[in-house]
């Protein structure tokens, strides 16, 4: 019996949920060093972040670092995808249990890096989400990728090809213990 995306899903939904709670600190910590040193390699740079789920690496504190220097955005939900909104507080919690920075009218376009959240990766560093694709509407809108970074609380990744044409890859993963370069998209950059 071949993997599917959607069984997939589930085994690393129930990896990420079921980790200890103890070293949580410890990991998001781990996680936001490894992406704050990636992201001072970029000067004057527009940068979508996430705001995370409880069971999520949490970038609050990247996010709080970066802002100083950086143009920050976060998503802002609209129907089956998201637009891009200036970070400001307060956050509201929205839908599936999000934060939110409140709606702009803003029409912001462009971004020069964007910081993902990740179930799991596929061969490919293809992502798996939470099924909703959203981030995959998303940047099927925008004129230029921008450089993606994945982030993972615990690192799932399967050798197998699971994931569809039209899901995203990345640049880099960074989870707690690994550190992963697409050498792949390193290439096409070029």
């Amino acid at each position: 019996m071949s993997l599917t995306k959607a069984t997939f899903r589930q085994n690393c939904l129930r990896k990420i949920k079921n980790s200890p709670k103890y070293n949580r600190f410890y990991k998001n910590a781990k996680i936001n060093i490894e992406l704050q040193k990636e992201l001072k390699k970029f000067k004057n740079k527009k940068i979508l972040f996430y705001t995370s789920l409880p069971f999520e690496a949490d970038t609050a504190k990247s996010i709080k670092i970066m802002r100083k220097k950086y143009d920050i955005y976060v998503p802002f939900m609209q129907g089956e995808s998201f637009k891009m909104v200036p970070f400001r507080l307060p956050l509201k919690k929205k839908k599936f249990g999000i934060y939110e920075a409140g709606n702009s009218l803003r029409n912001i376009k462009k971004i020069d890096i964007a910081i993902v959240p990740v179930v799991g990766v596929d061969g490919n560093l293809q992502r798996v989400g939470f099924g909703k694709g959203m981030y995959d509407r998303f940047f099927a809108k925008l004129k230029k990728r921008p450089y993606t970074i994945f982030i993972q609380s615990e690192f799932c990744y399967t050798k197998e090809f699971i994931c569809d044409e039209y899901d995203i890859t990345c640049d880099l993963i960074i989870t707690p213990r690994v550190k992963v370069r697409n050498k792949n998209m390193a290439i096409n950059r070029k």
